[in-house]
């Protein structure tokens, strides 16, 4: 009798246990069917948006513009390899080979998969930019770019050897190299090409390129320059919260006071950098402030303090950097001002090799510098 009441009991207990572990198995597998249905239905509808996003990210006024730098079918793009990441997606670096056999270095800027229209119609713009500014030899030079269909990306010049803060890198590398060297006369000729480039920007499209470095300057063959990194000069058409941000990711060693003190970025915040800029070509590539940290440049600077005079730079060209250097603004040269200097001062300019024999730690440049995140 004990058993059969045990039995019982058991079943009465186990019976329903078992009713509502199906139940809850059941139930969960429909969610389960509804959540992959739902997913499902995402992912059809991320591929439906993104397969429509390059019809529909401009307007037909811009098409027309952006038609004649669409990318020739007899055109070629090859050997791309991942560079870095940007700002709208991957950056890869290749070669740009055209129908005649005639064949370019190139960086192919694209679109990440999976964007969606406004960030399109924002690619589409930076894109467009690019046809309205780089129409003057001493800016980077826009080759094409695909917009009608997906993938979307822009094709830049790369220039060869390319970046100039690796460039003079290499010629700390390769000082024993008696045909690959840099003068203070190259400098000056470098940097007045610099200066036309920025004054380009300003005196036609009014606009501030606010990241004036050696890392964004591009070096071709016969030390020909154009500047390049023209994300923040894009950005910063717009006084919103993005462009303030992306103002803000320069490194502060580059920054003239009033970027840092008051986020007025204005032309002659770029001749302020610009100096930094001749102090990168003078030193062969030197972090600036090397003693200093980031975020007691600006204490010092208001104490009147400046870098002090590099090697093989000639007193003319370190007034010059004093004079990027000015404190107020107001007292700063404007560019084509500098572009004269350099003229009417290149026969001061020695013709010795820059020889520096201390070799560049990436990682440490990057610290002193305040580049590291």
């Amino acid at each position: 009798m004990c058993y059969e009441e045990s039995s019982g009991t058991l079943a009465v207990i186990i019976i329903p246990c078992l009713l509502g572990l199906s139940t809850v198995l059941v139930v969960a597998s429909i969610f389960y069917s509804l959540h992959k249905s739902k997913k499902r239905a995402q992912s059809m509808s991320t591929h439906s948006t993104t397969g429509q996003t390059a019809a529909s990210a401009s307007t037909p006024k811009v098409q027309a513009a952006l038609s004649p730098w669409e990318l020739p079918e007899e055109s070629v793009l090859e050997g791309l390899e991942f560079w870095q990441t940007g700002r709208y997606g991957p950056i890869c670096k290749g070669l740009l080979k055209k129908k005649d056999g005639a064949s370019y270095a190139a960086v192919v800027k694209s679109l990440r998969d999976g964007t969606n229209q406004h960030e399109a119609k924002e690619f589409v713009e930076w894109v467009l930019f690019h046809t309205t500014v780089c129409k003057h030899e001493n800016v980077v030079r826009m080759l094409y770019c695909q917009t009608k269909r997906l993938p979307m990306y822009l094709v830049l010049d790369a220039s060869s050897p390319g970046n100039l803060l690796h460039f003079l890198w290499t010629l700390r590398n390769d000082a024993a190299d008696s045909s690959l060297y840099l003068s203070e006369k190259s400098v000056f000729l470098v940097a007045r090409q610099v200066a036309a480039g920025l004054d380009y920007l300003m005196s036609e499209h009014r606009l501030v390129h606010g990241d004036v470095a050696a890392r964004n300057i591009l070096i071709g063959p016969g030390l020909s320059a154009r500047v390049s990194g023209l994300g923040v000069a894009f950005e910063g058409r717009k006084m919103d919260s993005a462009a303030r941000q992306r103002a803000a990711e320069v490194p502060l060693k580059w920054q003239a006071p009033e970027r840092v003190v008051m986020q007025l970025s204005i032309d002659r915040s770029d001749v302020w950098s610009f100096g930094i800029l001749l102090y990168e070509l003078i030193t062969l590539g030197a972090p600036p402030y090397p003693e200093l940290e980031p975020l007691s440049v600006l204490p010092k600077l208001q104490g009147s303090y400046r870098m002090k005079r590099p090697d093989y730079c000639g007193g003319p060209l370190y007034d010059l950097m004093k004079y990027c250097w000015m404190w107020s603004f107001k007292d700063r040269p404007t560019f084509s001002a500098i572009m004269k200097l350099l003229v009417s001062s290149l026969h001061l300019a020695d013709t010795e090799a820059i020889c520096i024999p201390d070799l560049i730690d990436v990682f440490e440049y990057n610290k002193q510098a305040g580049l590291l995140s």
